[in-house]
């Protein structure tokens, strides 16, 4: 398979029984995540990713600024107790031009997955019902429904490496992923000034700017549901980029740096980026996590590497915090250690 292609994949038989079916997508799965690392995928359970609800969810981005700001994490709003959790706006003068917000578990689950030790596992500051009708109970079944994608997949991968299904199931027990909302908004020369040569981009003769600059994920599996606005590229190996499709009632998939690290870099974390012109662009997100105090220790896996057992949650803090949205908090959080196994 050329790794310009980015492989287009029917999941619908992951979420059913052994059979041929589930082994061809298996397989199609296993040859996208250990090539160029990216993939759509399509056969979603239900109405996961429905127009509808995509309309509903996205909904947050016509609040009026006052009621955004409640939103806003500590970064950005020193009086505000939530620091991982909540809203970024938009920041003039850099490469990134995006605003959104970052929900954690407890919109699924409530107050039982939240910890007062960790930031990581934080409330997450949300929006007065009575603004968003409906907007709540989208949120909790749009998390639930890519948790559920998001094993399936895992399980899928697990298969074509030749480990048992459920080798990673324990570690995503309690995990802490994360769904995000983005707004890509067309840039302006104000939020161009001081952002220098990064922030514009030619690709396929045209001038166009970047909106999030090229980077790796740092965990294990990125969902992503797009509104039809292309923009998202992946870097193949000859460094090339390529356009993933904005297919509608599809998941742009790709993997993560720590899951490359654990498959013994059979699975590839792969470079992207999104650029735009003068069309606003929205995108959802959902970056599936394990627990924070998972360990993540080598698997039996021949001939892959040896490396030390890390913990989920010092990784994804010292990964996260180099980001724009995320800057100035690394200092909040003391790295535990590997505190229990996988």
């Amino acid at each position: 398979m050329p790794d310009h292609l980015i492989p287009y994949i029917d999941i619908a038989a992951l979420f059913s029984g052994p059979s041929s079916a589930r082994d061809t997508a298996d397989r199609l799965i296993g040859e996208a995540a250990t090539s160029i690392g990216f993939m759509t995928v399509t056969g979603l359970p239900g109405d996961t990713l429905s127009p509808d609800l995509r309309r509903r969810l996205l909904s947050i981005f016509g609040l009026p600024e006052d009621a955004k700001r409640k939103l806003y994490r500590w970064n950005f709003d020193p009086t505000r107790a939530n620091v991982y959790r909540g809203w970024f706006p938009l920041t003039p003068g850099n490469a990134t031009w995006k605003e959104g917000i970052d929900m954690g578990p407890d919109v699924a689950y409530g107050p039982s997955r939240t910890r007062p030790d960790d930031p990581l596992v934080e409330p997450t500051p949300l929006p007065d019902p009575a603004d968003l009708p409906g907007w709540h109970q989208a949120v909790q079944d749009y998390y639930r429904a890519m948790e559920g994608v998001g094993q399936a997949l895992m399980r899928a991968l697990a298969r074509s490496l030749g480990l048992p299904e459920q080798v990673f199931d324990a570690s995503f027990e309690q995990g802490i992923s994360t769904l995000r909302l983005l707004r890509y908004p067309p840039r302006t020369p104000e939020s161009l000034a001081g952002a220098g040569d990064e922030a514009r981009v030619t690709h396929d003769g045209r001038e166009l700017f970047m909106l999030a600059r090229a980077h790796v994920d740092s965990g294990f599996v990125t969902l992503l549901a797009q509104d039809g606005v292309a923009g998202l590229q992946a870097q193949a190996s000859d460094e090339v980029w390529v356009d993933v499709p904005p297919r509608e009632s599809t998941l742009a998939v790709n993997f993560g740096k720590l899951l490359e690290r654990w498959t013994g870099g059979r699975v590839k974390a792969t470079r992207h980026r999104v650029i735009g012109g003068s069309a606003e662009r929205f995108s959802i997100p959902f970056f599936y996590e394990p627990a924070v105090d998972a360990v993540i220790a080598p698997l039996p896996l021949g001939g892959a590497a040896d490396f030390a057992p890390v913990s989920y949650g010092d990784h994804l803090w010292d990964a996260t915090t180099k980001f724009v949205e995320q800057a100035g908090i690394a200092h909040l959080r003391t790295p535990r250690g590997v505190t229990r196994a996988s």
